[in-house]
């Protein structure tokens, strides 16, 4: 099997993984807050964090992956920043409805395509801008309900966007040009997203919920699913790490609202929750944007690749293509083009 086969399997398995955990542990919290009354969401994403560290730990410990040493200042900075934008999604929520939390996650894609194109000068295709605008269109149709405005909120909603979106972009670039991969960024980050949310989700909480977390009936039933959903916490974590590594934010966040149509639709099927022809038509709008979305970045990723392995080629006195950029004559060799590099340096004079 080539490696680039290797690679496309690699991904589509994180993917498979990302969205089958995520699903399991949203079922699972929805128990454990809906059923046993668990209110304290950031608490508990601490715990999640932190057991993620201790099997990473193990992990490391058994060998089964090589840590890798990375500057603190920017461990620290992206542990900081990414528990500080889960605190903010949940302050998000609770300060206000439902339909424009809804609308804020919907938010976070355009934000990141936006960021990314002003700051990583990156292009995105008028077929992906499209695509994009169609999921978008069905996920709003399925999921927001009412839009009720405050200041309070909307300004936490901003700062929630911003801090997600520059989190993720972070997540893709880190890895990529420190070359650490992506249990090896999480291993080194865990502790600090931890630390933040273990400072704040105590006081998060109290703020959404009136109760204390430390005030709460621990019986076994609840530990018992608490202890569940950090484990089915340790795949998530780890697996948009690996997405985001090995595709992109856009697409961890495309990504993201497939699980929201998926969590609609188990919700109807294994809990009961109230479903309509609206929730049926944004879900069936949503595929069919993630459908484009799919279709042109293979496209697009073909045509990258294409480039990538363009054959040994000779430039005489004429002037050369604008791949090569240049007009000098004489004779051009292949080389190895770095990923993270651009098309102009696929070759070099002889």
């Amino acid at each position: 099997m080539s490696e680039g086969s290797r690679f496309q399997l690699g991904v589509i398995g994180s993917l498979v993984l990302s969205v089958a955990s995520s699903v399991a542990i949203v079922i699972c919290n929805k128990f454990l807050i809906s059923s046993l009354g668990f209110l304290f969401a950031t608490t508990l994403t601490s715990w999640h964090l932190t057991v993620t560290f201790c099997t990473l730990h193990l992990a490391q410990r058994l060998r089964l992956f090589e840590p890798k040493a990375i500057d603190t200042q920017t461990v620290i900075l992206f542990g900081v920043l990414n528990g500080t934008s889960i605190g903010l999604l949940n302050l998000c929520l609770g300060f206000n409805s439902v339909g424009f939390y809804q609308m804020t996650k919907l938010a976070i894609i355009p934000f990141t395509v936006l960021l990314e194109t002003i700051f990583l000068n990156k292009k995105f295709s008028q077929s992906i801008k499209i695509s994009l605008l169609v999921l978008l269109f069905g996920v709003g149709i399925a999921s927001v309900t009412d839009l009720k405005l405050n200041l309070l909120g909307s300004v936490i909603a901003l700062l929630a966007i911003a801090a997600t979106c520059v989190g993720q972009i972070l997540t893709n670039t880190i890895q990529k040009r420190l070359k650490v991969s992506s249990t090896q960024l999480l291993y080194q980050s865990s502790p600090y997203q931890a630390a933040v949310l273990f400072v704040t989700g105590p006081f998060v909480d109290r703020m959404l919920t009136n109760r204390s977390v430390f005030a709460f009936n621990y019986s076994f039933q609840v530990l018992a699913f608490i202890m569940l959903s950090c484990l089915i916490a340790v795949s998530v974590n780890f697996s948009t790490f690996l997405v985001i590594g090995t595709t992109s934010p856009v697409t961890y966040q495309v990504l993201g609202h497939l699980k929201t149509c998926l969590i609609l639709s188990f919700g109807f099927v294994l809990l009961r929750d109230p479903f309509t022809a609206r929730n049926i038509l944004g879900i069936l709008v949503a595929i069919f944007g993630m459908g484009l979305y799919s279709y042109y970045s293979v496209l697009e990723n073909k045509k990258k690749s294409s480039i990538d392995v363009m054959p040994l080629t000779q430039v005489g006195d004429k002037e050369a293509s604008p791949l090569l950029g240049t007009k000098n004559s004489g004779h051009y060799q292949y080389k190895d083009m770095d990923k993270d590099k651009g098309a102009n340096e696929v070759f070099i004079k002889a």
